[in-house]
């Protein structure tokens, strides 16, 4: 029995280790903390578990790596081998919190230039690859804690921010979420946003057609969610930047299908893309790329990261891109030029503040309204020919679509403590537009529906977008429930100052035969030009603010997730149109509109983990968009209001990255917004809109040479409540028949119902032959009404993409870090139409073929 104020005896075997210790920490480079050989009398017959599937509660301070190396390996029994005349002055990152011991040892060593290996409970420190870009650290068959906004690891993510604004697991989610990760887009070589998606369930992406060859993504940009117009989203906040479309400075596109109000505001029950534009790596990285395509295609990327102070607590990324390409259409180009910077600075260990900024200029967008044919020659060919991709129907002197655009962001964060933690981002982006176009008036020569009469427009677009979030995050428990808590709040304000002139030309140009079509303009801003056009001149200002709460409340396998938000809107319209002959103002509208709304919006369901990787889920949610339109009587649009009930379940497959989410749901969205077929230019209140299906996905990286993609989407969308009436029209003459039917309980039009498709990389083993991966896809789109009495359709269409990619290292060490790469899309070269409305069809893109040579370093 020991007296009070005796030290504790130490065993023989205490005594020796301790001395071994010592006499190794003091003469050899390799210092190792043997726990596990020299334990404690308490814990000399106990087992210890795998380390890999080992969870630990951590409290590291930030400090020396040399101590927070010795901390951990004492907290978790851990034998790690390391030099330590190289690691000596080297800062570790703190670490708190409950998490595997790799994640806690990840993010100690994050930014120290030092990764790591593991046999067993013993772990070796290795240099950092400076080509780890895709994603985390794999060690021991495991991967470390995934970044949130980061490139996810193969074709599987587990984390994200999108749905809740905190680093959650897809799996504790209780909402539908697809993570379009940085290898699946390095696999497609996608040229914008919209064929990034194109694997996505419940998304369609390419309702305009082949029109978007090279342009970026944006908010017109065709893109639907389970019968819905889509918004996007550049690092939680709404943009219509045009550096959020290109995939050379985006890390990951993420979809969250469903009303995601509550965290983001003004988003229509269809849900929302979520993107993440690139940011300093922990790891250096540096990347040029030599592309090559279809059309002429030429392009030039850079991607460089590095730390800029000694210890890594500065750290820059700059990517950069050059591109010019024709596009399938005659006279229809695309030429960007764009740089990306940014720069993260670790203030201290709690504190860090990241600055970006991007500048883009493109002459030439890709795009042309001039590539909308007449469905005679596209879906009717009974009788008529087929119109080829090729023609431009418009005047070749008179197309520019063009675009300069600035960007401004700083992201910062600080943890006050274990219990709160704060986070702000602000965006500031200027767009300018300058558009020359001529457009098809509807109107056909009597003698040939061939001749189609058009008339120009030239319009120039300032548009300035200032936005911020910021909010308060923090964990705490309360008895045996475990809270993730949000409370923050965020604005938007938008300018837009457009001047648009047109002019009824009335030419006539021949669809098959456009040839060299040549107009000379007689536009004039001042008045009294002589000039037969009208001039438009409209201010637009748009400011919304909110407030929102969220807790995540864990019990168990039990996620529960409930939160509310509170939006207030301000919009004001001041429009004035003359007849630029006469300068008379022209009484087609208000000149002076203010629309103020508001709304609250909320949230509520729950998923529960069972041990085996199966999670069934719940969830009801609701959405608010403000609306700014009129319709042609000048009476502003009622808010758009829905909501959603969604049911589901998520599957991780125990050990495996294998993810797989089946998910029904059912919307309901209130003053449903359509094309007014009887007033040009407006559009008209279709009333209440029904959406309901199911989906099914996998995202899977089924074996090290095998990843995987799959899906199913099923969208039955139709006009419930409403009282209005149509006629159906006859695609072949256009002209209505019969009787005015009603439009409740018909299809929703340009929404396809049935969606599919499939896509896998195999990597051929180097057994067989070294350094190759070939991969293919299928993508399957069902049919879609156009017009809004199920008129008729357009068809349903299957494609074909394949690629390969060859890595140059594998043959000889003198070539590492070089590979190259090739990608086709429409292998068959299909003529498809992805959508079609009474009169006009989109026409998608042929076969496009993509190749680069890329080398890391």
């Amino acid at each position: 029995m020991m007296e009070r104020g005796d030290a504790p005896r130490r065993t023989k075997n205490q005594t020796r280790c301790g001395v071994l210790i010592r006499q190794l920490m003091a003469g050899s480079a390799l210092a190792w903390c043997a726990m596990e050989l020299c334990p404690s009398p308490a814990s000399a017959q106990r087992t210890v578990a795998p380390a890999t599937a080992q969870t630990v509660s951590v409290n590291i301070p930030a400090g020396e790596l040399n101590h927070a190396l010795l901390t951990l390996s004492q907290t978790a029994h851990l034998q790690i081998f390391y030099d330590m005349a190289k690691v000596k002055g080297l800062h570790a990152n703190a670490v708190s919190g409950t998490m595997t011991t790799d994640q806690a040892l990840s993010r100690i060593l994050a930014g120290t230039g030092y990764s790591f290996s593991r046999m067993g409970n013993k772990i070796s420190l290795v240099p950092a690859s400076a080509n780890i870009t895709l994603g985390p650290v794999r060690v021991g068959g495991t991967v470390t804690h995934q970044d949130p906004t980061g490139p996810g690891v193969g074709y599987v993510a587990e984390n994200t921010m999108t749905a809740t604004k905190t680093d959650t697991p897809l799996m504790e989610i209780p909402n539908s979420i697809y993570v379009i990760t940085k290898q699946q887009m390095v696999d497609q070589q996608p040229q914008n946003i919209s064929e990034a998606l194109r694997y996505a369930p419940g998304v369609k992406a390419d309702s305009a057609g082949g029109v978007g060859s090279g342009a970026a993504f944006n908010q017109g940009g065709g893109i639907t969610q389970r019968g819905f117009n889509t918004t996007q989203f550049v690092d939680g906040l709404m943009s219509s930047s045009q550096a959020a479309g290109e995939t050379a400075f985006v890390d990951r596109v993420e979809v969250m299908n469903g009303p995601a109000s509550v965290m983001y505001g003004q988003v229509t029950p269809g849900g929302m893309i979520g993107m993440s534009l690139k940011k300093p790596t922990d790891t250096p990285l540096h990347q040029v790329s030599l592309g090559f395509g279809s059309w002429g295609r030429y392009e030039a990327t850079f991607d460089t990261s590095d730390k800029i102070t000694k210890s890594g607590n500065v750290r820059y990324r700059i990517a950069g891109i050059g591109v010019t390409q024709g596009t399938q259409t005659d006279h229809v180009d695309y030429h960007r030029v764009g740089v990306l910077p940014s720069i993260t600075w670790d203030i201290d260990a709690k504190t860090s503040l990241t600055f970006l900024g991007s500048y883009m200029y493109t002459p030439g967008t890709g795009t042309s309204y001039a590539v909308q044919y007449p469905i005679q020659g596209t879906l009717v060919t009974d009788g008529f020919k087929r119109i080829p991709r090729s023609n431009f129907i418009g005047f070749t002197n008179w197309n520019e679509d063009s675009v300069k655009d600035a960007m401004f962001e700083y992201q910062f964060k600080h943890e006050f403590n274990k219990y709160i933690n704060f986070s702000q981002t602000f965006r500031w982006e200027k767009s300018d537009v300058n558009l020359k176009e001529a457009l098809n008036d509807g109107s056909v020569s009597s003698t040939d529906f061939a001749n189609q009469y058009y008339y120009t427009d030239a319009h120039h677009t300032v548009t300035e977008n200032k936005s911020m979030d910021a909010r308060f995050t923090g964990k705490l428990a309360t008895g045996p429930l475990h809270h993730t808590w949000v409370v923050g709040s965020d604005f938007r304000s938008f300018d837009n100052n457009f001047q648009s002139q047109t002019e009824p030309e009335d030419t006539i140009i021949n669809v098959y035969h456009p040839g060299e079509s040549s107009y000379t303009p007689c536009y004039n801003i001042n008045s009294n030009s002589g000039c037969q056009n009208t001039l438009t001149k409209e201010q637009y200002n748009y400011f919304q603010e909110g407030i929102y709460f969220q807790d995540q409340i864990k019990w168990r396998g039990l996620s529960v997730i409930a939160g509310g938000r509170q939006d207030w809107v301000n919009t004001t319209t001041n429009a004035i149109s003359y007849d630029n002959t006469s300068n008379i103002k022209i009484a087609d509208g208000p000149d002076h509109t203010k629309q103020p709304q508001s709304a609250f919006t909320w949230r509520a369901g729950l998923v529960y983990q069972f041990n085996f990787g199966l999670a069934p889920y719940f969830s009801y949610s609701t959405s608010f968009v403000p609306q700014s339109q009129t319709d042609y009587r000048g009476q502003p649009f009622a808010p758009l209001t829905g909501n959603q009930y969604e049911a589901g379940l998520k599957y991780k497959v125990p050990n495996k990255e294998i993810f797989v989410t089946a998910a029904a749901f059912h919307i309901l969205e209130n003053h449903y917004s359509i094309k007014d077929m009887e007033h040009t230019g407006y559009s008209t209140d279709a009333g209440t809109v029904k959406s309901q299906g199911f989906e099914v996905s996998v995202n899977a990286n089924v074996t090290k040479n095998l990843r995987l993609i799959a899906s199913y989407s099923f969208t039955d969308a139709r006009f419930a409540k409403n009282n209005r009436t149509a006629k159906r029209i006859n695609p072949v003459t256009g002209a209505t028949y019969g009787d005015a039917i009603s439009e409740q309980g018909m299809s929703v039009p340009y929404i396809p119902r049935n969606m599919a498709s499939i896509f896998a990389n195999y990597t051929i083993p180097s057994s067989i032959v070294k350094g190759i991966s070939i991969n293919g896809g299928i993508r399957y789109t069902g049919s879609s009404y156009a017009g809004y009495v199920e008129s008729f359709k357009s068809p349903d269409y299957l494609l074909f993409d394949i690629g390969a990619n060859y890595d140059f290292g594998a043959a000889t060490s003198v070539l590492k870090g070089l590979k190259a790469q090739l990608a086709v899309s429409n292998l068959t070269n299909k003529y498809y139409m992805p959508s079609c409305d009474n009169y006009d069809c989109y026409v998608g893109q042929g076969r496009r073929l993509y190749g680069n040579l890329t080398y890391n370093w």
